[in-house]
């Protein structure tokens, strides 16, 4: 069940590229896993969404399970019943990820032994704790490290792990409500808070405002506070300073990709939790051609345990390629480097991608949309007029007009330019 729950992690991940976000959050976000039997991917999903799939998405729904296993399964849907106290976990809570499991190395060695302290001696230790890294290597893990060990030690404790998005949407649901007042005590009453990608409450401002009075009540009662980013406080350039200097006021510490060894540990760790052997020229052939993310390690070993048992190969080189061919970021299509690009400017810059593509002409848009003309041309080099396609039908004039503009103004901009080379390193490490 691990291995494919992952699995369908990536499958999901791609049917966010495919669709837009009305359709993804409204059809497939329910989506559970439960197994894969007989060449059959089982999924929980409510009768009437299984049926709208069915009728009008399960070509996509296919697709998204080929383009991650690189071959097709079938597709099974079952009621949702058979979840514990007829609720899902959500996706943080995975069984494995403990400190037992997380993989030490030279590029992970401080943050884990952070992570550790702040366990050991929640609100005691580092306050807040504050991790950074690039996508895939390893914060979410240590988070949930964090949550394991804490609950360990007080099964009691009030812990809430939440995402920045989720934090932002709480908010919003209980604005409308008019419920402030139960936002307040679900957040202000936890003994530990953990929030994980921070820093997507950047930029707007009753998040923002909010998260400020939550961080200030925890604090001064001596509450945990552990925060992760894919970018120090410092870079953090839409961030209100007031929660930038709370944030830098505990200890920072940083995940670097991991070297060689490491990678190489990852490999045999994941194929040992799934009692899946890998020869030791598989391992050092799949950690030298996988370098900078560890989902895309852990990844591999899920599509090479997948051919080995759903297609009958033997476990060898030639199937180790099979299996990564299509991981390696420089394999990557285009259109799905296209909407991974806009999707981290999205995120960047608070714009939806929809909107970002579409013909809205307000100044913030404006410039998630050149940002996004920009990179595109830098990081894929394809036809300003294919750019213009992608928005809208805009021409290659305006295609060009863009790119140039944000050429001026990255040499201007000290700040603009760290922020684009971010965003281009993330969707290249991917």
């Amino acid at each position: 069940m691990e291995s494919f729950s992952e699995m369908f992690d990536m499958v999901m991940k791609e049917l966010e590229k495919e669709y837009s976000d009305t359709i993804y959050n409204l059809w497939f976000k329910d989506m559970v896993p439960v197994s894969m039997e007989d060449g059959n991917a089982v999924i929980a999903i409510k009768k009437f969404k299984g049926e709208i799939i069915e009728q009008k998405f399960m070509d996509g729904l296919v697709k998204a399970f080929e383009n991650v296993l690189g071959f097709t399964v079938g597709i099974k849907f079952v009621p949702p019943d058979y979840e514990e106290n007829g609720e899902s976990e959500n996706r943080y809570n995975y069984e494995s990820s403990t400190f037992e499991t997380f993989v030490v190395g030279s590029s992970n060695k401080f943050a884990h032994a952070a992570a550790q302290a702040v366990a050991a001696n929640p609100g005691g230790a580092y306050n807040p704790l504050f991790i950074y890294g690039n996508s895939g290597l390893g914060k979410t893990h240590l988070m949930c490290a964090i949550k394991h060990e804490i609950l360990k030690n007080n099964p009691k404790a009030n812990i809430i792990f939440t995402q920045g998005e989720t934090f932002t949407n709480d908010l919003v649901k209980h604005l409308a409500a008019k419920n402030m007042g139960a936002f307040h005590d679900k957040y202000r009453s936890a003994d530990v808070l953990l929030v994980d990608d921070v820093q997507f409450i950047a930029n707007k401002a009753s998040t923002e405002e909010e998260f400020f009075y939550t961080f200030n009540a925890l604090y001064q009662d001596g509450r945990q506070i552990v925060l992760s980013s894919d970018r120090p406080p410092k870079e953090m350039t839409t961030l209100e300073d007031r929660l930038r200097t709370r944030f830098e006021n505990g200890l920072i510490a940083d995940i670097q990709p991991p070297d060689l060894e490491t990678r190489m540990a990852i490999i045999k760790r994941k194929a040992e939790l799934m009692n899946f052997y890998l020869p030791d020229e598989v391992v050092q052939y799949t950690a030298s051609h996988l370098k900078n993310n560890i989902r895309q390690l852990e990844g591999a070993v899920n599509k090479m345990q997948a051919f080995v048992s759903l297609r009958g190969m033997q476990m060898n080189l030639i199937t180790a390629q099979a299996a990564i061919k299509d991981i390696m970021s420089e394999n990557r299509p285009t259109p799905l480097t296209i909407e991974k690009i806009i999707d981290e400017v999205s995120r960047t810059f608070g714009v939806e991608k929809d909107i970002i593509k579409s013909k809205r002409r307000d100044a913030n848009t404006t410039k998630a949309r050149q940002i996004s003309m920009y990179i595109i041309s830098e990081v894929t080099g394809i036809p300003t007029k294919a750019i213009g396609e992608v928005f809208s039908g805009r021409d290659h004039s305006t295609v060009l007009y863009s790119i140039e503009e944000i050429k001026n103004k990255i040499q201007r901009d000290q700040s603009l330019k760290n922020t684009i080379n971010e965003i281009i390193k993330n969707v290249q490490e991917s």
